[in-house]
């Protein structure tokens, strides 16, 4: 099974897909030069790193936390891990919308206030813990948004028009069935991350240019 490579190895990706120089990736997310070349060097990043360094990265910091294998702190992770039911629906509704009343549902969304937390986060069962590989990391992705298999299955075919069953979602997870450029496509349509920022991450690259998988800060 394919193994997608440490954080140092990815972050490198990153940074060069984004023709960023270390100093310049230093400067625009106020890390210490210092601090970044020990986590190029393979040191464990630090989660005010990570804060930092996701808007500089155009990633959402709870993901980069999970690309990082870092474990998100209470406050990222989701109040009720059973919505994702409501999610899904609320795609369905939202698809359906013209485009100027889908621009004022994410408007209205992002101003509601945060509830309190008033219970820990579970611990994902066993079937919900994916193993190191391009798809366990799609799937860790996905849980970022509330969505488990059979939830996840649903935002897929509204928002892309393909649908495939929960169980192959969870193959993809556990390795057992091959992330192909397509299905990692609809992955960055539903993630809401650009498919070459994918590909980077992944290493699959399908009909993206050569150079989006290039390595190196300079």
């Amino acid at each position: 099974m394919t193994e997608v490579p440490h954080f140092d190895v990815l972050l490198t990706r990153l940074v060069g897909h984004r023709e960023l120089s270390l100093d310049g990736l230093a400067r625009l997310s106020a890390v210490p030069e210092a601090d970044l070349r020990a986590v190029f060097d393979g040191a464990a990043p630090e989660p005010w790193l990570l804060r930092r360094l996701a808007p500089v990265l155009q990633l959402h910091p709870e993901d980069l936390f999970v690309i990082a294998s870092v474990a998100l702190p209470p406050e990222m992770t989701p109040l009720d891990p059973y919505a994702g039911g409501a999610v899904a629906s609320l795609a369905e509704h939202a698809t359906g919308l013209p485009q100027r009343e889908q621009d004022r549902l994410r408007r209205l969304a992002a101003s509601l206030p945060q509830e309190d937390r008033t219970r820990p986060a579970p611990e994902p069962r066993p079937p919900l813990r994916y193993p190191p590989g391009p798809g366990g990391l799609l799937m860790r992705l996905l849980a970022n948004r509330n969505l488990r298999w059979s939830a996840g299955a649903q935002v897929f075919l509204y928002l892309t028009g393909r649908y495939w069953s929960p169980a192959t979602y969870a193959q993809v997870g556990h390795g057992l069935m091959e992330l192909s450029p397509d299905l990692q496509a609809d992955y960055a349509t539903v993630l809401g991350i650009r498919a070459d920022d994918l590909a980077v991450l992944t290493g699959i690259s399908g009909q993206c240019c050569a150079g989006c998988i290039g390595e190196g800060v300079a």
